[in-house]
């Protein structure tokens, strides 16, 4: 396996080194400076001059800034607005007029319902890029320095909180799913529960970051969040904090099948997988009838733990193609050989709760015929966020970039369509089920035409056995399916069943 470091991480690390020697090269000089100021400076002379219309949107920007800020005369926080500003309009995935950028950094302003001349210069600017960059789509957020540094915690896998996936959804905080084996998780937390309050403080209108930042304290300190759910009134839900240690993978024999579960796409995946992939060829060898690979409720994570994953059991061809704006920084990634499950039949599981980087992975298995997908139809999150250092503190979380599956098609607000779909026997929430990408306020929406879908067979699980401690009937479908030997003497079999 090559599959290493994807070009966006690469990259960002590339521009992290760069702010970070640029700042320190300028520390001797330009004494009673500040060190943001030298920095800003220093890349202000490479920059490419504005058109016009853009030089225009940024005056009116600092009109308001001088009006509403505490100290007008001081420009360094409006260099640091300038320098984001430019980032945005020539990075983000389509083109965005510099009048709707500027808009909503005014009315990020605005909406803070300061007094003129009251707004610190850093509190201002903030609360300007959080509203002008979360305007572009719900993956795009504007990262102060404590939430940009947070990121790295979080891909490696250990991070401090309740253990859940969200986003914004009008003005509430909606679950797109909770992390397995966390405190949410074990609370009930269920995937598309929307959150009204924070320890009895609303969350309408206010930004995802400060929701986010208010759901953090220290580990074994509890929050109270009021969740609004289908069919029932709203309800407090009391977690304990704690630290979120994420087993990206865990695995296990279910008689001659293996069983591999993929929590999420950290950097701890790769050796997860081996790992797994590696105990049961050891204790199944040539007994192996099949892998059944779990990605329901898996939100994602990192791309090139994605492109490790399906490689995993691919001998060549297309994972996934990466295209942005820009034509010439276009890529497809392309799998190795090398099958660590020996050719072994597959089934993916899937449903609402997977989402981009699983979307990729199951996207490939299915196209390439490597495995059966079962379940319901993934959330469509098919879009690239690319995390840009600002200099010295901060950063951009923007989407840059959208997945094509190696058909052709974006899987942003589309999904992934399973071969068979699994219906659950317990009402699963209908609401919840239907919300996906696609419903999501201000969501990219699919490039080209809607391709038509073969009716996939449906299937109610009651006709599966239930698996292990949390009765799986979904799971019980997959391994049914593997040692049938063919879906057609498998959908035979299951629609033979006594419904109970």
């Amino acid at each position: 396996m090559k599959l290493k470091d994807s070009p966006r991480s690469l990259g960002f690390i590339a521009a992290a080194v760069i702010a970070a020697l640029l700042s320190s090269s300028l520390v001797g000089c330009a004494s009673g400076q500040s060190t943001l100021h030298r920095v800003l400076s220093a890349l202000s002379s490479d920059a490419e001059p504005l058109p016009d219309e853009a030089v225009k949107q940024l005056d009116r920007f600092k009109t308001v800034y001088r009006a509403y800020s505490a100290e007008p005369d001081q420009t360094e926080r409006l260099d640091y607005f300038n320098f984001a500003y430019r980032r945005v309009r020539a990075g983000y995935v389509s083109n965005v007029p510099d009048a709707t950028l500027i808009d909503a950094a005014v009315n990020g302003v605005r909406e803070t319902k300061s007094k003129s001349g009251t707004l610190a210069p850093k509190a201002l600017v903030e609360a300007a890029l959080e509203a002008m960059v979360a305007s572009l789509d719900p993956h795009s957020a504007f990262l102060n320095a404590e939430e940009f540094n947070d990121t790295f915690v979080q891909t490696r896998g250990e991070f401090g909180g309740l253990g859940i996936e969200i986003t914004m959804e009008d003005g509430l905080v909606k679950v797109i799913s909770p992390i397995e084996d966390t405190p949410a998780a074990h609370a009930g937390m269920q995937a598309g529960d929307l959150i009204t309050h924070v320890d009895g403080d609303p969350v309408k209108g206010k930004p995802l970051a400060l929701s986010v930042k208010r759901m953090r304290g220290r580990p074994g300190t509890p929050i109270v969040l009021t969740i609004r759910r289908k069919g029932r009134s709203d309800f407090p839900l009391t977690i304990i904090r704690a630290v979120i240690k994420i087993k990206a993978v865990r695995w296990r024999i279910e008689g001659n099948i293996g069983y591999v579960r993929v929590a999420r796409f950290t950097s701890k995946m790769e050796a997860g997988i081996e790992e797994a992939l590696a105990g049961i060829n050891e204790k199944l060898g040539k007994r192996l009838a099949g892998i059944v690979l779990d990605l329901r409720n898996n939100p994602g994570g990192l791309l090139n733990q994605s492109l490790i994953l399906a490689d995993s059991f691919l001998e060549k061809g297309e994972i996934v193609s990466v295209r942005g704006r820009n034509p010439a920084r276009n890529r497809a990634h392309q799998a190795e050989s090398g099958d660590l499950a020996n050719g072994a039949p597959m089934v993916v599981l899937i449903n609402s709760g997977s989402a981009s980087a699983s979307e990729i992975v199951a996207s490939a298995l299915q196209y390439h015929r490597r495995a059966t997908l079962m379940g319901s139809r993934t959330f469509g999150k098919g879009s690239v966020q690319t995390i840009l250092p600002l200099p010295v503190e901060g950063g951009i979380k923007m989407t840059t970039a959208l997945y094509y599956a190696p058909d052709g098609h974006t899987i942003q607000a589309r999904g992934v369509f399973p071969d068979i779909v699994i219906n659950p026997v317990k009402t699963e929430d209908e609401k919840t089920e239907r919300r996906r990408e696609s419903d999501l306020p201000g969501a990219l929406p699919a490039v080209g035409q809607e391709t038509e879908h073969a009716a996939a067979p449906q299937i109610s699980e009651d006709g599966c056995p239930e698996v292990g401690e949390n009765k799986d009937r979904q799971l019980g479908c997959a391994l049914a399916f593997l040692h049938a030997g063919s879906a057609k003497k498998f959908l035979a079999m299951v629609k033979s069943q006594p419904r109970i």
